[in-house]
């Protein structure tokens, strides 16, 4: 057997502490799926593995690129991770993959995925290598240095899109500026509309599913989904963030911040909007360290710096807790639907973390057993059975499958109210809100004022006509 072991989930659930355990019970090594642990010498910053933490067990992709570097883009991530689960199994050996960057495994996970649909960070469908014309979407070139559109407003780039592809454009929220530019960059790389490919790789998909082919790249594949309750969550990453700084994250942040500064007076700008610079941590304290850089006259005082200081430090720990639900959000949306596409949602098993204290068996000897059964060509347990929340979670996506076909998202504008909504099921509340029902209201009123106001108008003229016609009358005989 060719056996793959995935794990997804939230920052601060124990991705790693798991990935850990079934490499050492399974004879593995660890393939790396998070984008920002990528960046060697950020070892706090991105959340590594402690060393003394990893069992001596190999990790790929982990601390590879420097700091100049963009993020890998999906295309590279999957052809380096499909080339190392090649050589792990070469030698006797069991790929193991785990990360957050959840379109990076997700790529790995499935036959020619649309990882682009609605992901983090590359939005749109995901063009083969051939497509590309003069860029590929694996270097680390910016696109926008090639093509400056793509660094317009959010207005420019939206007409641009209208323009090339109108099928993308109604698709994304004029707002959205990450999926239009993405939308557009496909368009420049390839020569072709998004709207296209993504058509033709649904169509492989289709024809797949109706072939009674399988959409997971490898059959025998087991994904853990490491879960915690939300409160639970949100004070763990509390805790983490505190735990960061006394580890030294703010020498970290500092090293990122003078790095910029040494560019800049080399006359180099970094972009960053991109790779690591947007990684959580450095951009909230980045307003700290300026204003320590600030000419003496202008320096603030103690205690306002201080102030700036904790509220940098409260910024990091609510950016960690809204990338916790974003995690979440995609594995509920769209590793889900993924799985159930493929048929294979019995393979997708939720592990309850909330309670550490439990994680032996809430975590380990569940997750050794199901691996061991598909090892052993056994038949495992329904998902659903494994816990409480299990049961919960997965039972409301699998009610919310049957009550609700999947559609393809589009966006619907309300004139009244000047608002756009992305997707069928944000319309229909819209239409119920109170809001639009005032601005119904609203704009039922202006139209009958407006039509009173061009009945008087029509009647001021009639009444003017004659007086008018009977003057002119006048004129002649004189």
């Amino acid at each position: 057997m060719d056996p793959l072991i995935a794990v997804v989930g939230a920052t601060g659930t124990g991705k790693s502490k798991l990935a850990v355990d079934l490499a050492c019970r399974f004879n593995g090594e660890i393939i790396n799926g998070d984008a920002m642990q990528m960046y060697r010498g950020l070892p706090i910053i991105t959340n590594q593995i402690p060393v003394e933490e990893r069992n001596g067990i190999p990790h790929h992709l982990l601390s590879c690129i420097n700091l100049e570097e963009e993020a890998w883009r999906i295309s590279q991530f999957k052809t380096e991770a499909l080339r190392l689960i090649d050589e792990i199994r070469a030698r006797g050996k069991t790929p193991v993959l785990v990360g957050g960057t959840h379109y990076y495994t997700q790529a790995v996970l499935f036959k020619d995925q649309l990882v682009g649909e609605g992901s983090e960070d590359e939005d749109g469908p995901e063009p083969s290598s051939s497509e590309i014309t003069s860029t590929s979407a694996s270097t680390s070139t910016s696109t926008s240095a090639k093509w400056p559109i793509l660094d317009s407003s959010p207005e420019v780039l939206m007409e641009k899109l209208r323009e090339v592809d109108p099928v993308m454009a109604q698709r994304w929220h004029p707002k959205d500026v990450r999926k239009i530019r993405r939308s557009l960059e496909i368009y420049f790389q390839t020569g072709r509309r998004a709207s296209d490919i993504y058509a033709e790789q649904q169509l492989l998909k289709n024809e797949a599913v109706s072939n009674d082919e399988g959409l997971l790249r490898f059959d025998n594949t087991m994904i853990f989904w490491v879960h915690a309750e939300k409160e639970i969550l949100n004070t763990r990453l509390n805790g983490r963030v505190d735990d960061m700084l006394k580890m030294g994250l703010m020498s970290e942040a500092k090293t990122m911040f003078d790095y910029i500064q040494q560019k800049q007076s080399e006359g180099i700008e970094v972009d960053m909007t991109r790779g690591v610079w947007v990684s959580i941590g450095f951009k909230e304290l980045a307003p700290y360290f300026s204003a320590l850089q600030e000419p003496e006259t202008d320096l603030k005082s103690g205690e306002e710096l201080e102030t700036l200081k904790t509220n940098c430090i409260e910024s990091i720990r609510t950016a960690t807790r809204q990338y916790g639900r974003s995690q979440i959000k995609w594995i509920r949306n769209k590793l889900w639907k993924a799985m159930s596409d493929a048929g294979m949602t019995h393979r997708l098993y939720l592990l309850d973390s909330s309670n550490v204290a439990d994680w032996k068996s809430c975590i380990t000897e569940p997750s050794e057993n199901l691996v061991q059964s598909m090892l052993d060509g056994k038949s495992t347990p329904d998902p659903k059975s494994l816990s409480e929340l299990a049961n919960t979670v997965l039972g409301a996506k699998e009610d919310q499958a049957v009550q609700k076909p999947n559609s393809t998202t589009q966006c619907f504008t309300c004139d009244i109210c000047r608002k756009t909504m992305a997707g069928e099921e944000q319309w229909k509340i819209h239409l119920a809100s109170s809001p639009h029902k005032k601005g119904l209201k609203s704009a039922a009123r202006k139209a009958e004022r407006d039509e009173y106001f061009r009945k008087r108008e029509l009647e001021e003229k009639a009444k003017k006509a004659p007086a008018t016609e009977a003057s002119a009358e006048d004129q002649g005989q004189t």
